[in-house]
């Protein structure tokens, strides 16, 4: 097959950012299929243009047999207007003569979302080519805006994605989920019976480097997060967690490092400065291969979500599975409908929100040996290497897009 997979913040792993798409076409293109991968040349996560001002709007370079195919969007660094013009700007360009002309006719669309206007870019040009459009769901909209944004469930913007997500889900031939119990919130948006495969999140293990344990040393402990500093990554949460344990004495038994960039950094920034914490530190994102590396000085990882309805869905968060994949325990708050960590035995789960029960979770595994401590990050690697590989996700991706095609446009 030739598949066209349209995702504007796919990015390779030499940049920061998600690289769930990269390998998954990875994993096709050892199949034997041809991929393309169209994206916006505006770095989503360090909000920076990657594309030379000498070039023009769209560049096509070969990055490890896979396509990539870019289109010049305008920049933005908040959650402003200006990121919905950039997401339609991405929609607009993505159709037109300019890309059309480095594209060859593809067999299948596959388009992501969100933002859901670059998957209605990648329904109109599954629609132009007369062959079939997958629709991948990686978070629910507008239902995040509403639970995370804070719209109105009567907001225009609300009101205007509500009819793109329905129209979206009666035309694809088939529907791809992140999240393990979003069909019956699909079928529901799309008022009739709609067939959803769920392929969540993995790892590439190829891009792994070799395992290293974590080296048994007295305190304090490393504790790192690696990913967005957004909303929904509730670091408020873990910044508390690590207050009250740097009010119980110096020296703290653990020291927090907190790897990205995003729209709440400053903010969080402020609140560590402000607070006088010692143990909190800030580093800038890296791509996903340097992540790892410095993922691997960590004794543990953290991870807080917001205490929302919205995560009754389930959950399927990229940088989790790379934790998991690394081998250390990690504490999760969370209150999704799943949890990766208990499936897995990898650590500690507290309820999304409560700062207190984070620290005590702490406490709890610094009261742990370090065999108890690495027998978590194990089981965190056996539950990867069994249900989260990427090659194995692409084979099921495969199934869905072949029976796609299989079944004619839609």
């Amino acid at each position: 097959m030739r598949i066209l997979l349209v995702s504007q913040y796919a990015v390779p792993p030499a940049e920061p950012g998600i690289t769930r798409h990269f390998g998954l076409a990875r994993a096709l293109i050892e199949r034997g299929h041809e991929v393309t991968i169209l994206a916006s040349s505006f770095q989503h996560w360090t909000r920076i243009e990657t594309m030379p001002a000498s070039v023009g709007a769209v560049t096509s370079e070969l990055v490890d047999g896979i396509r990539f195919v870019r289109v010049r969007t305008p920049a933005y660094h908040r959650n402003t207007i200006a990121r919905i013009g950039n997401m339609g700007a991405f929609a607009y360009r993505a159709l037109g003569a300019e890309v059309a002309a480095v594209l060859q006719r593809p067999d299948i669309v596959l388009g992501s979302s969100p933002p859901i206007f670059g998957a209605l870019a990648a329904q109109r040009l599954a629609h132009r080519y007369r062959v079939p459009f997958v629709m991948e769901v990686r978070d629910l909209w507008p239902a995040s805006l509403v639970h995370l944004g804070g719209y109105s469930r009567h907001h225009p913007v609300v009101l205007l994605i509500g009819w793109l997500e329905r129209f979206l889900y009666r035309r694809a031939t088939a529907i791809v989920s992140l999240l393990p119990g979003a069909e019956s919130a699909i079928v529901k948006a799309a008022g009739m019976p709609r067939a959803v495969t769920w392929i969540p999140n993995g790892v590439d293990l190829s891009l792994l480097p070799p395992f290293e344990p974590a080296i048994d040393h007295p305190a304090p402990l490393r504790v790192m997060y690696a990913g967005a500093f957004n909303l929904a990554n509730a670091l408020d949460t873990v910044i508390e967690a690590a207050a009250l344990l740097e009010s119980e004495g110096t020296p703290s038994q653990f020291e927090f490092v907190l790897i990205g960039d995003g729209p709440e950094k400053i903010r969080l920034e402020s609140l560590v400065a402000g607070r006088r914490l010692r143990t909190v530190a800030f580093q800038p994102s890296v791509s996903k291969t340097e992540v790892y590396r410095q993922l691997q000085a960590a004794d543990l990882f953290v991870l807080a979500l917001q205490p929302l309805g919205l995560y009754t869905h389930g959950i399927s968060i990229n940088k989790l599975y790379d934790y998991l994949a690394l081998g250390r325990p990690i504490i999760f708050a969370t209150n999704a409908s799943n949890n990766p960590v208990a499936e897995a035995g990898a650590g500690i789960s507290v309820g999304a929100g409560d700062a207190s029960a984070m620290a005590s979770a702490f406490r709890r595994i610094a009261d742990m040996s370090a065999a108890e401590r690495a027998a978590m990050g194990d089981g965190g690697r056996r539950f990867i290497q069994a249900h989260h590989d990427t090659a194995q996700l692409g084979l099921r991706l495969e199934e869905v897009l072949q029976s796609a095609v299989n079944a004619g446009h839609g």
